[in-house]
């Protein structure tokens, strides 16, 4: 399987117009799939999502989860609980661990766990991001 995405154009306040890599995935809980536009980050250690999007795919606060907090570069401690869902990237179905931050403003993030261990992710000269597995 291989897959690719356009990398968008959007607003840098510093730099103007910016091109960034984003990719459609679809987030899966009880066989009902939420498509949404993730930033490619190979950065980030996990993937991350609002507060909002995890409402709307259906997450609650259980008395189990424990609350903890991640950091961006320069970034105040966001707190989140780590939930398990299934992704979907092209045909591929499979389970990730995701970071559902307790707070709206956080970007939407595809990172490294249990993602970037299953695919060639490439991104083509400013253009284009490509999942290959």
């Amino acid at each position: 399987m291989e897959v690719e995405f356009n990398f968008r154009l959007e607003h840098s306040r510093i730099f103007g117009p910016i091109l960034r890599p984003v990719a459609r995935v679809f987030f899966i809980n009880n066989n009902i799939e939420y498509p949404e536009h993730v930033y490619v980050d190979s950065g980030a250690d996990i993937s991350l999502i609002p507060k909002s999007i995890g409402d709307i795919i259906g997450f609650v606060i259980e008395k189990t989860d424990k609350i903890t907090e991640i950091k961006g570069v320069g970034e105040r401690a966001v707190p989140i609980i780590i939930k398990k869902i299934k992704l979907k990237i092209g045909d591929k179905v499979f389970d990730i661990r995701i970071a559902w931050a307790l707070i709206e403003e956080v970007p939407l993030l595809l990172g490294r766990t249990d993602i970037f261990d299953l695919f060639d992710i490439c991104f083509k000269k400013n253009k284009k991001t490509i999942f290959k597995n």
